[in-house]
C-alpha cells in the first residue's frame, strides 16, 4: 500500500476558529470519523499541548482503544495529536480562503509505529501496516465530508 504520509483538503463555509473548536474537542470525534466512534480526555485533562485522551475505534472485525497525546493546539490554525508512543500523527490545519476555510487533515505513520508493528506482527507486519494505511487513505475524505456537513449547518458555521 502506498504512502505512509497522506493528506486531503476541503473548503468549508465556516471560520477557522469554529473548525478548530470542533476538531480540538476530541469528545466530538465520533461525529465525523468513520472509525473512531468516541474519545474522552484522560484523568481530567483538557485541551493543551501534552494532554492525553483515549479514542475507541470500531471496525467490523475488531474494536480497540488508543491513547493519544496533543502535540499542537494553536487555535484557528492547527490541531494535532500522536497515537501511542509516537506511532501515528494525525493533524488538522485551517487556512482562511474566500467563502470560508480550507481544512487539511493529515496522517503519518511514524517510524516508531512501523517498528512497533514489525515487533508485534512479525512476518504479518507489512500486511497490517498496509491495512492501517488504506484505512487512513479511505477515512480522511469521509471525515472531511462529515466535518463539512456538520460545520456548515446553520447553527455552527460562524459565517454571516
Amino acid at each position: 500500500m502506498g504512502n505512509r504520509n497522506y493528506s486531503e483538503s476541503t473548503t468549508v463555509a465556516a471560520t477557522p476558529e469554529v473548525l478548530y473548536d470542533m476538531v480540538s474537542d476530541v469528545t466530538r470525534m465520533g461525529e465525523w470519523s468513520p472509525v473512531c466512534t468516541t474519545c474522552w480526555w484522560d484523568d481530567g485533562e483538557t485541551l493543551r499541548v501534552g494532554a492525553w485522551f483515549t479514542g475507541r475505534n470500531v471496525l467490523p472485525e475488531r474494536t480497540w482503544e488508543t491513547r493519544c497525546e496533543v502535540v499542537v493546539a494553536d487555535p484557528g490554525r492547527e490541531f494535532a495529536f500522536v497515537v501511542g508512543e509516537s506511532f501515528v500523527r494525525w493533524g488538522y490545519t485551517f487556512t482562511t480562503v474566500d467563502g470560508g476555510t480550507t481544512v487539511t487533515e493529515s496522517w503519518e505513520f511514524l517510524p516508531a509505529g512501523i517498528a512497533m508493528f514489525n515487533e508485534r506482527f512479525g512476518s504479518d507486519a507489512q500486511s497490517e501496516i498496509d491495512t492501517r494505511t488504506k484505512a487512513a487513505h479511505d477515512g480522511i475524505p469521509v471525515t472531511l465530508a462529515a466535518l463539512k456537513r456538520v460545520a456548515e449547518s446553520p447553527a455552527v458555521s460562524g459565517i454571516d
